[in-house]
């Protein structure tokens, strides 16, 4: 008997699955979801910079709060660390514990070896345990910790030696650090020290394989290992294929997908989104038509800075920035550094605003928009205002883009 041809989804079809899933599609206010659940849900938020995960979840939540994740993060529900891609992420307590280990290999690791070279003469396990005794000792600024190494590896280079232990331990940068409105240095200490519990056993890749289907399916398996950084995840979805149901895209692609998740009509309407710099939106599948039309694909970045950008109809269709009068736009880089001044266009989202003040959202297209979709633009952009900014003048611009 033959084998039934798997449905295929076209580009629109697996946008705006992957748009619900990821709490984009609508914002729900009778059944509002809390900023907790949506970092569970989503399997933690893009943190490279300071500001994006409070953007990422304005996006998404219905009447959120910025306070709501600090309060998260002050009371150990939530941490910032490094997990998918060697990239810093915020996540709930459980993931910290238990996506690290599976993160391990497809980031850590792989970045601890291109420091190898650099740390001749320095025993890995020793490193390990001297800098594990060092942040639970007290949580220590990323300069104590490098000072402290160098008084055991004098010749050894600074930056492989912190670099390997920030790679070799699950280092949670604390509190007051990644709190709104607040500052604070890179200070670091072990994610059981932090949470008060050891880190859990590797998961299984099938439970991870579930949970990455639900907040970015449909999605291939070189998908989810553009997400993890991990490869031969094959074996995982082969277990779980009598579980899943297959599609393909128009290539042909083999796609996976959980029975029950939501696919809707690829005619539902996608209101215009604005998401901040590296939103796991935009890294997270290998192929990313279904999002970013290919002529736009360059436009996300600007050097190695990833962009602000917005959605329209469900599609990459400009970048954004917010500036604000009498304040600067705060923000973090990947390197701890501070920034200051006015954000560039259209990269680092901005930190608040002090009431008194007007702030101005500047957006710029890659396109021409109809008049209709200019106007759920700018009601989307003043929304924005209004939740993340205490200016009492706010302004939705539209500006040509320039690169």
């Amino acid at each position: 008997m033959a084998s039934k041809t798997p449905p295929v989804l076209g580009p629109r079809a697996l946008g705006r699955a992957t748009l619900d899933r990821q709490l984009l599609l609508r914002r729900d206010p009778e059944h509002r979801m809390t900023a907790a659940a949506a970092v569970d849900h989503l399997v933690g938020l893009q943190a490279q910079n300071v500001k994006p995960p409070y953007y990422a979840l304005a996006a998404r939540l219905h009447g959120f709060r910025p306070q709501e994740l600090s309060e998260l993060m002050e009371s150990r529900e939530v941490a910032r660390l490094v997990t998918m891609r060697s990239t810093i992420h915020t996540h709930t307590a459980r993931d910290c514990l238990t996506l690290r280990p599976f993160a391990q290999a497809g980031g850590p690791d792989r970045e601890l070896r291109m420091f190898l070279k650099r740390l001749d003469g320095v025993d890995l396990d020793r490193l390990t345990a001297i800098g594990r005794e060092l942040v639970e000792e007290r949580p220590r600024p990323v300069g104590e910790l490098r000072d402290a190494l160098l008084a055991h590896w004098p010749d050894a280079d600074p930056l492989a030696l912190t670099t390997a232990v920030r790679c070799l331990l699950p280092l949670v940068q604390i509190t007051p650090r990644g709190l709104w409105g607040r500052s604070g240095q890179v200070t670091l200490t072990t994610a059981e020290q932090w949470f008060g519990r050891p880190v859990e056993p590797v998961p299984r890749p099938d439970a991870i394989v579930r949970r990455y289907l639900a907040a970015f399916g449909p999605a291939s398996v070189k998908d989810m290992q553009a997400w993890s950084g991990l490869t031969r995840l094959r074996d995982a979805f082969e277990r779980l294929r009598p579980e899943l149901l297959t599609f393909r895209d128009e290539s042909g692609t083999e796609l996976f997908d959980l029975p029950d998740a939501p696919r809707p009509d690829p005619e539902t309407p996608a209101p215009p989104r604005f998401l901040p710099e590296f939103d796991n939106l935009l890294l997270s599948h290998a192929d990313r038509s279904r999002l970013v039309p290919q002529e736009f694909r360059q436009r996300t970045w600007k050097g190695n800075q990833a962009r602000c950008v917005f959605l329209v109809d469900g599609l990459l269709a400009g970048v954004w920035r917010l500036d604000a009068s009498g304040t600067a736009a705060s923000g973090t880089a990947a390197s701890g550094t501070a920034a200051s001044g006015t954000s560039a266009p259209g990269t680092s989202a901005p930190g608040t605003t002090a009431p008194g003040t007007t702030a101005t959202l500047t957006v710029q297209s890659f396109g021409t928009l109809t008049r209709a979709q200019r106007t759920a633009v700018a009601e989307e952009g003043e929304r924005l205002l209004a939740a993340m900014t205490s200016a009492t003048a706010r302004e939705v611009r539209f500006a040509e883009f320039t690169d």
